[in-house]
């Protein structure tokens, strides 16, 4: 049997548990001690040892000893899964701590102080946690020389994006104008933080990018290449932008997907960003496939495609597909 990665280091710990010392003190010193002997990092088993201190170490009697051996095995294999249970059980303590990693020297500890209290944080357990005040120790990593540690923040705001997107661009704002960060960094991070929004829409988020909500334009020749698909079809679209001034526009479109339960889902795909000269007219041919796919199930039923530029939807049309 093939098991998935979680479910290997899930079963290296329960291994850890059944042949190593009864004492909790002396195995979790005892793997501290092997990681001495290795230069290899980044490898799942170690993952593993944070699992460890995870089931066992998360107690009153153990719990500082345990968020120390969290910092060190993080410089392994990061400890963002196995931390979000002490955010839990014990939010202030861990918390400190983490405020602590923030500013380390290490910067495995630095990216947990923001992965670990990420609001959605993929493949993890939740946690019930403030997100104005996790955001704090970002606040000393936003402007870190490690892009690694930098993603981690901006990913830590996307995420929350999707909770308070106006809370994430106030913020960026602010650090902007901090000029801590090289601006080709910040950049990354204010795109990367709002990658969401922008797809969404969230007019704020597109403004702070120069992107405004109302571009003087005009939208001519919107067409479909056909009203009756099968799957396996690709339809084609194409339309024209008249720019009446020179503008800044990020295009899009979305496409609405019938769903199993007779809701509707939707997605955003890109077309491009460009600047228009007053008076340019911009043509623009594109296709869109209906192939079968692993990532979203298609179903028989009716279609939409809109196109979307500077967030502010400007025309559609209906098809039908049939699967």
């Amino acid at each position: 049997m093939v098991l998935e990665l979680k479910e290997r280091v899930t079963l290296i710990r329960q291994k850890l548990e059944k042949y190593m010392p009864d004492s909790y003190i002396e195995t979790i010193k005892l793997l501290h001690d092997s990681l001495k002997s290795t230069e290899t990092k980044g490898d799942f088993v170690f993952a593993s040892y944070s699992e460890y201190i995870e089931m066992n170490g998360c107690t009153d009697d153990y719990l500082n000893i345990s968020l120390d051996m969290l910092g060190e095995y993080t410089k392994w294999f990061s400890a963002e899964f196995a931390i979000r249970k002490f955010i839990n059980q014990y939010p202030d303590q861990t918390y400190k701590k983490m405020l602590e990693w923030s500013l380390s020297d290490h910067v495995e500890q630095r990216r947990l102080a923001s992965e670990g209290l990420r609001p959605k944080l993929p493949w993890s357990s939740k946690i019930d946690f403030d997100y104005n005040k996790g955001m704090l120790p970002l606040h000393n990593l936003y402007y870190d020389q490690e892009r690694y540690v930098v993603r981690s923040v901006a990913n830590h705001l996307n995420d929350i994006s999707k909770l308070d997107p106006d809370l994430v661009v106030e913020t960026l704002s602010v650090w902007q104008s901090s000029h801590k960060q090289e601006q080709k960094e910040m950049d990354y991070l204010i795109y990367h933080a709002l990658r969401t929004s922008i797809k969404k829409g969230h007019q704020k988020s597109l403004a702070f990018i120069g992107y405004h909500e109302n571009p003087d334009i005009l939208i001519t020749d919107f067409n479909i290449s056909s009203k009756i698909l099968v799957v396996g079809d690709r339809l084609k679209f194409e339309f024209s932008i008249l720019a009446h001034k020179p503008e800044k526009l990020m295009i899009d479109y979305k496409v609405f997907y019938p769903m199993a339960n007779n809701k509707t889902s939707e997605k955003v795909f890109k077309i491009k960003k460009v600047t228009l000269k007053e008076n340019e007219t911009l043509t623009i041919k594109k296709s869109h496939s209906f192939k079968v796919m692993t990532t979203r199930k298609l179903y028989s039923g009716d279609y939409k495609i809109s196109l979307q530029i500077n967030g502010k939807i400007y025309t559609e049309d209906h098809f039908s597909l049939t699967v």
